[in-house]
């Protein structure tokens, strides 16, 4: 699936162009829907990924971009369902996610891309 972090805050896949975060479900794109997670937002400085947010439980692994910089707080309850589903969590800066997407078949990524921090 062809992806890149064209900049801070702006995301490219498969040719188009996005200035919000991203959940990417057996190849099908969407807008992240941050909304469950507010509610941490005092806790951790920033809205947190949470298990409260939809996020694609399929596969083997759950690929996080957690930003330019790397700076998405994910939560311990994310941790702890990917374990009891057995499926593995890959958390990196969302360019470094998008170079290890790009070669993978759509139909095989399940992820959650953060945008910006």
């Amino acid at each position: 699936m062809k992806m890149n972090m064209q900049s801070f805050g702006e995301i490219e896949v498969e040719g188009a162009r996005y200035h919000c975060d991203l959940v990417i479900e057996q190849g099908t794109i969407r807008k992240r829907a941050k909304g469950p997670s507010k509610a941490y937002r005092a806790a951790y400085g920033h809205t947190p990924l949470s298990a409260d947010e939809a996020i694609p439980w399929h596969g083997k692994r759950l690929y996080i971009g957690t930003g330019m910089y790397g700076a998405l707080p994910v939560m311990p309850a994310v941790y702890a369902a990917a374990e009891k589903k057995g499926i593995q969590v890959v958390a990196r800066p969302t360019p470094e996610i998008c170079g290890e997407l790009q070669r993978m078949k759509a139909g095989d990524i399940n992820a959650v891309l953060h945008v910006t921090c």
